[in-house]
Parts: structure tokens; sequence; C-alpha cells
């Protein structure tokens, strides 16, 4: 009796089957390098929305808020004329004004949605803050006030807000008040135009 046995096409699997697990291994490896370059730029472009989060908390606690918060009120007109090349946008500036002269509980002026704590969600300002390059389209930046406890501060204008002093064995006529501070909880979003990366703060503003 004879033993048929045939190799032939052996060597072909055998090579089919490594070229096969090569063009794995390059397919991990280019997915890997690949994965690592889309998490890099979203780090990035994450980086850039907080920087514009953190240029927005400069911009707003000081330069917009104080003018806000003075006797005379600045009107829509007037803030948007002065911060029009950041395209400020005041959507609800009556529930803005209450939220600045009152506490939390009497906005009567300000719905549900502009009191809740998301900054994107009717929020009481908005502006633009350009990018790093001219075809960066620039951050959004949604500002919210969330809560507010009224102090006594000085509000027409004037920033000195100390005691005046007298030397030791000095009479003071004059009763001063304590001054207490008025506090608002504020939240910020910065989001790129052209990406879905955000970042928010929220802060503690004292004036």
């Amino acid at each position: 009796m004879r033993i048929l046995s045939c190799e032939d096409g052996a060597a072909l699997v055998t090579a089919l089957m490594l070229t096969m697990l090569s063009l794995v291994v390059a397919l991990t490896l280019l997915y890997t390098v690949t994965a690592g370059t889309r998490i890099s730029a979203s780090q990035k472009r994450y980086r850039s929305a907080l920087a514009a989060a953190h240029g927005g908390v400069q911009l707003v606690t000081r330069e917009i808020i104080p003018r806000l918060l003075q006797l005379n009120p600045q009107t829509q007109a007037g803030l948007h004329d002065d911060f029009s090349l950041i395209g400020l946008r005041l959507p609800g500036y009556g529930c803005l004004q209450q939220k600045l002269s009152s506490p939390t509980g009497s906005w009567s002026s300000c719905s549900a949605v502009q009191s809740n704590a998301d900054p994107a969600d009717a929020p009481d300002l908005t502006f633009t803050l350009g990018g790093s390059l001219s075809s960066d389209p620039g951050y959004q930046v949604s500002v919210k006030i969330v809560d507010v406890v009224p102090g006594n501060s000085d509000a027409s204008g004037g920033n000195d807000l100390l005691e005046s002093g007298s030397s030791v064995s000095g009479r003071e006529e004059v009763i001063q008040p304590q001054h207490v501070s008025g506090l608002y909880s504020i939240s910020v979003q910065g989001a790129g135009e052209a990406s879905r990366e955000k970042a928010r703060l929220s802060l503690l503003y004292a004036y």
C-alpha cells in the first residue's frame, strides 16, 4: 500500500498568513498614530477654548460688569458700540440688569432658563474672541450670572473703597458703614466655533 502525500501550496498558505499578520501589525500602528494625532489636536483645541474662557473672565470682571454696575447704567446700544470688535451681545438685558442689583430669589424678569447654571443655555452676554491664526474662526464666550448676594459697594464709578483715616488721637465725626462686597457667582464657557471642544469656568466675583 502506498501512502499519498502532497505538500503543494503549503508555501503559498504560509506566505499569505505572514502577509496577513504583517498587514494587521501595520494597520494597528497606523491606527495608533492616527488616534494619537486626533487626541493631540483635540487637546490643543481644548486648551485654546480654555484660554478663551480665561480671557472672557478677565474681560467681563474688569471691563463689562463694572460698567454695568454704575449708577448711570450703560445702554445696550452703547455697550454694543464700545465692544463692537468682539461682537458683544446681550440677549436678556433686562434680566441681566435685575441680576446685577437683586438677590437670586428676586429675579422676576428672568425665566427659568435664564436662571439655571448652564452658561450656554440663554446666556446673559456673549462675545467672540479671535484665534491666533487668521484662518481661525474664533471662540464663542458665553457668560451667565447664576447667583447673587448684594452688598453695599459704591456704584458711582469710584474705586476707592477705603475708609478715611485719622491719627491715633484724632476723632472721626463721620460714621463710616462697614463695607460689604456684593458676591456674584458667574459661569463662563469658551467654545470653538469650528470644533466641539469647550471649556467651562465657575468663579465668585466680589464687587
